[in-house]
């Protein structure tokens, strides 16, 4: 009776680590694998999007074959194309530094510096005029890429604004909207501009200081 009874516990003992042992050791290799898929996926598509064809030279077909993966493995991780292209895009634009909340001005500067770091490489710039250049044809797309990924970054901007106004070091009456769009439109601009040479490092810091003495506290 006691071997009956120490027999199976025994067994069920031996089999559950080496179960779990084994299915976690076969999942363990998958990971790597699923994570070069994507990179590959996602460098593909912003390839694609850089060349002359832009977003109409982007199918899931032309990114499996670019990537070396089948359209199964792009359909398991994205239902579309469009929704392909907003994560590879996302993954473009490094996002803004998080306030430190010290001083506007610091965070401001900070915050066009990366403005203009995301605005440097090629590739990049191919990509974003890419999607504005199509913004009529793929006015869908567009939209998803403006809310998903331009407005999270607006919002940065807004808060170190709302944040300079309660404490102090912005004037009250200050229109957000309206510095917001002073602030992106000259970084987006002089990152664009042609035959002026690259962005001087203190650029940021110049715009910044140039805005700060018309909207800064009394």
């Amino acid at each position: 009776m006691n071997q009956t009874r120490e027999r199976p516990p025994a067994q069920v003992a031996e089999a559950s680590p080496g179960a779990g042992g084994s299915e976690s050791a076969g999942r363990r290799p998958g990971r790597p694998r699923s994570e070069r898929a994507d990179k590959a996926i996602v460098e593909a598509t912003v390839d694609l999007l850089a060349e002359e064809g832009g977003v109409a030279g982007v199918s899931i077909e032309a990114v499996a074959a670019r990537a070396g993966v089948g359209k199964t493995t792009i359909y398991r991780r994205w239902p579309n194309k469009e929704a392909l292209i907003i994560d590879a895009l996302a993954a473009l634009k490094e996002p803004f530094p998080p306030p430190v909340g010290e001083s506007v001005r610091d965070d401001l500067i900070a915050i066009a510096q990366a403005f203009v770091s995301n605005k440097t490489d090629k590739k990049r710039l191919d990509c974003y005029w890419s999607i504005l250049g199509g913004a009529e044809r793929y006015p869908e797309l567009m939209g998803r890429f403006t809310r998903e990924v331009i407005e999270p970054r607006r919002d940065v901007i807004r808060m170190v604004l709302r944040r300079g106004v309660a404490s102090g070091e912005l004037r009250a009456d200050l229109d957000v909207e309206t510095t917001l769009w002073l602030i992106m439109g000259t970084m987006a601009q002089r990152t664009r501009a042609f035959g002026v040479g690259p962005v001087p490092d203190d650029f940021a810091t110049r715009v910044v200081d140039a805005l700060m003495t018309g909207i800064a506290g009394r």
